[in-house]
């Protein structure tokens, strides 16, 4: 039986980040019981299905607000519908601005062992302006209350190209992150998608200009680098056997099931996801089916992410067949000299091809 991920979203948070496009709604005891109690009938209903999983997430939103008891019964809930391996990589989401002490304790007695952390930046002037509310020092102390409670693997946000950032003060944050070494990083740039706060004031917003920002994409990754992470994905770095389980299954193209209003998920060959609403949640209301999933043009693009690419092998054992020939040629040719490199094993995108890489991949995927 294969494993498979289970991604369970937790759509409440305390207040918006003016940059956030995640589905989530202002936090209420009342609906923190209502979700948690529709989240535990949708899961016994996975145990027809006979399903086996090596890794969990709680995504959010900010999961950390449902308190250790009601992530506890859902641990237990998945339990008894889901043959959990031993090992399994089971992470939880938190705001460092919170008293994590108890909440990571019940966490690591019902099983969670991996901490993602929204740091974004080390700096309070940053910080506040991208509407976070907490300090360098409760990051540390949100670490130091983890490693406590036994959960040592703990990841770090990093945001790329928020307002006042710097060569100069992105220094200061990858400084911190060194002094503090967590096992993984997840640095990603800052996309100011509409429906946000920042979306409106887009034009007023002091943020770096596009070849800065290739700089701080490029002098992120050179640093952690050479404090012994290892990029293995365009946006992550982790200490050699950190890197995100659950992440690597939706960039090799498997299967995991997606639980709460907004998730997605693929199971069965099938691709669904939730609607952004937490009231049809709680009503029942089933996720809509999203197309077939799983195939070579999916598979090309989200392979093409990670640092060791598109390889020969994987496309044989995948599909029966190699790489594209027409694939190979686009790969190797002058204008691509930079941006990719092709060999024997196969294609993968140099760290500037990873700046660009929606159009690579584009046309890559357009070779198929």
């Amino acid at each position: 039986m294969k494993n498979i991920g289970i991604y369970i979203h937790v759509p409440f948070c305390r207040y918006k980040c003016p940059y956030c496009d995640f589905y989530s709604v202002t936090v209420r005891e009342e609906l923190l019981d209502r979700y948690t109690a529709e989240t535990l009938r949708r899961i016994s209903a996975l145990h027809e299905k006979k399903l086996a999983a090596d890794t969990v997430y709680f995504g959010g939103g900010t999961p950390s607000l449902l308190g250790g008891e009601r992530v506890a019964r859902i641990m237990e809930a998945l339990g008894k519908s889901v043959n959990i391996a031993d090992g399994a990589e089971i992470t939880v989401e938190a705001n460092p601005a919170a008293d994590l002490g108890d909440f990571l304790e019940r966490c690591s007695s019902s099983g969670i062992n991996r901490l993602s952390l929204g740091m974004q930046t080390s700096l309070r002037r940053e910080l506040s302006a991208i509407g976070r509310r907490h300090s360098p020092d409760d990051v540390l102390r949100a670490m130091e209350r983890a490693t406590g409670a036994g959960i040592e693997n703990i990841s770090l946000d990093l945001m790329l190209g928020i307002p006042f950032q710097t060569a100069d003060s992105l220094n200061e944050s990858l400084r911190f992150i060194e002094k503090a070494s967590p096992a993984h990083i997840s640095a990603y740039m800052l996309k100011i998608e509409e429906n946000t706060p920042f979306f409106r004031i887009r034009y007023a917003l002091q943020t770096a200009g596009e070849d800065e920002l290739a700089d701080m994409y490029a002098q992120t990754f050179d640093t952690l680098e050479k404090a012994g992470y290892n990029q293995y994905e365009i946006s992550n770095a982790a200490k050699k056997g950190y890197e995100s389980r659950h992440n690597l299954k939706y960039w090799n193209c498997e299967e995991y099931v997606g639980i709460g209003p907004s998730a997605h998920g693929f199971l069965d060959g099938r691709r669904y996801y939730y609607d952004r609403s937490l009231e049809g949640y709680l009503s029942g209301a089933q996720p809509h089916d999203d197309g077939e999933g799983g195939t070579p043009e999916e598979y090309v693009m989200l392979r093409l992410r990670l640092s060791e690419g598109l390889t020969e092998s994987g496309m044989r054992e995948r599909f029966g067949i190699g790489i594209p020939e027409a694939m190979r040629r686009k790969a190797s040719s002058s204008m691509m000299n930079s941006y990719c490199v092709c060999d024997e094993s196969g294609i993968r995108l140099t760290r500037k091809g990873m700046l660009v890489s929606n159009a690579i991949i584009c046309e890559f995927t357009s070779l198929l």
